[in-house]
C-alpha cells in the first residue's frame, strides 16, 4: 500500500438546513449533526451545574452526561448522541 492510499478523504456531504430551539431560541444546524455539535458551533449556551461552573460536552460521545439536557420533554437527553432535525425544542435550564 503506497502511502496516499493509507489516508483516504471521502467527500462528506452536509445535510439539509434545519432550526433547533434551544431554550427559546432558534439554532440553525445540519440534519444528521448532533443537537450538541450545533449548539457549540453557534455558541450557544449549556446550563451550570448546582455550583454555578458551566458546562458543556466533554466526551463527545455520552459518557460523560456533561451535555444533557430536555430534549422535545424528556430529561437528561445527552445531546451529543442526538440527531440534529427539523423543530426539535431543547431546554437546558433545570435540568440538575
Amino acid at each position: 500500500m503506497s502511502r496516499s492510499d493509507a489516508w483516504r478523504h471521502t467527500a462528506q456531504e452536509r445535510g439539509a438546513d434545519v432550526t433547533l430551539t434551544v431554550d427559546g431560541e432558534p439554532v440553525h444546524a445540519c440534519a444528521g449533526e448532533t443537537v450538541a455539535t450545533a449548539m457549540l458551533a453557534t455558541g450557544t449556551t449549556f446550563e451550570r451545574d448546582r455550583t454555578g461552573a458551566p458546562r458543556a460536552p466533554l466526551c463527545n460521545m455520552g459518557t460523560c452526561f456533561e451535555c444533557v439536557a430536555t430534549v422535545d420533554g424528556r430529561p437528561l437527553t445527552r445531546t451529543c448522541l442526538t440527531p440534529a432535525r427539523e423543530g426539535l425544542t431543547i431546554e437546558t435550564s433545570g435540568r440538575l
